[in-house]
């Protein structure tokens, strides 16, 4: 007695088409989700000495703003003058009191205002790179207070008067390199 074993047979033909049961490439592509976007990059310096050197530049450009300004508002009686330089119309009295009268404002009174004659020229002299104030424009600029008559030259005592209010040389005393406050230790306001 044998028993016969038998395998079960499929009763469906073989599948002669591959694809028939499988989705093809393109329905899978179809079918894939996009990847997330990534965060955006930060323009904000993320360690802590990229913050640091911000913040020091930062305060050099403030501090060199603030010096600017400071510049700016100490060379007012500087914008002055040559203002009324440019109206005088190249009359020497009106040219000589304002030479004086911004001498006066950058200079101690002491140092200024008993100045007179070549003394005066001297000083003007002094503190401008050159000798501008040296033979006929001196002594036009001496003479004319005391002359009714204008100078034939108006134009080299004007370009003299106007290149010694812009280039004079200030020096304040007490105003070191890191003096930051406009008044000296014994300065009482």
């Amino acid at each position: 007695m044998q028993e016969a074993t038998t395998i079960p047979q499929s009763t469906s033909p073989a599948n002669t088409n591959p694809a028939a049961g499988e989705e093809t490439l393109s329905d899978m592509i179809a079918q894939l989700v996009p990847p997330p976007e990534p965060p955006a990059i930060s323009m904000w310096p993320a360690t802590p000495l990229a913050k640091g050197l911000c913040a020091l530049l930062l305060l050099i450009l403030l501090f060199f703003i603030w010096r600017q300004i400071q510049t700016y508002r100490a060379n007012a009686y500087r914008r002055a003058a040559l203002a009324e330089v440019r109206q005088s119309e190249g009359d020497a009295a009106q040219i000589a009191a304002i030479l004086r009268r911004t001498a006066l404002a950058a200079y101690p009174r002491e140092e200024v205002a008993a100045l007179t004659g070549e003394d005066w020229l001297e000083f003007l002299n002094q503190h401008y790179p050159g000798n501008a104030f040296e033979g006929e424009v001196g002594r036009e600029l001496l003479q004319s207070p005391y002359r009714k008559a204008t100078s034939h030259k108006p134009d080299v005592l004007v370009q003299a008067a106007q290149g010694w209010i812009r280039q004079h040389k200030v020096v304040q005393p007490g105003a070191g390199r890191f003096h930051l406050f406009g008044k000296t230790a014994g300065a009482t306001s």
